[in-house]
């Protein structure tokens, strides 16, 4: 049996009840969340017999000019689920979004090289530098300003 998405709307009603306002679209297999919920949507996504979204499959972003974009990948080994999760962060000068590292160790390097090269910060990482650049290299590479 292969994994199934999760569908958007029906997280998004599931969560508007602990969490009122805290997801802002849903897709066909995607909700987008408010930055200032992130955090206590996915533990309720992690810690919640209803989700047990225990594995974190990647985190990523993407540069649309007027606005970031993280990006989450879920997957329930339990229920064979997935959900992608994804946060608009604006502002180019000092993007920022909660960690998710005290929920999944491996969003540890994730969200590094995510801050290497797109320059988004995570805050309450546990240790936020450069991954895969070295310490000084000015700019962030997949931005779409970067040249």
């Amino acid at each position: 049996m292969g994994l199934k998405a999760l569908a958007g709307a029906e997280v998004a009603g599931k969560l508007a009840t602990a969490l009122p306002g805290a997801v802002t679209e849903s897709g066909a297999a995607s909700i987008t969340v408010d930055s200032k919920a992130l955090a206590s949507v996915m533990r309720v996504l992690k810690e919640s017999p209803e989700f047990e979204f225990n594995y974190l499959n990647s985190v990523t972003a993407a540069d649309y000019i007027e606005y970031f974009e993280v990006v989450y990948h879920l997957t329930s080994m339990k229920k064979k689920q997935t959900l992608t999760v994804k946060v608009k962060v604006s502002g180019r000068e000092n993007p920022r979004v909660p960690s998710v590292t005290h929920l999944w160790q491996g969003a540890d390097y994730q969200e590094r090289e995510v801050y290497d090269l797109m320059g988004i910060h995570f805050d309450g990482h546990p240790n936020l530098k450069r991954i895969a650049l070295w310490e000084g290299f000015k700019g962030h590479p997949l931005r779409r300003d970067f040249l």
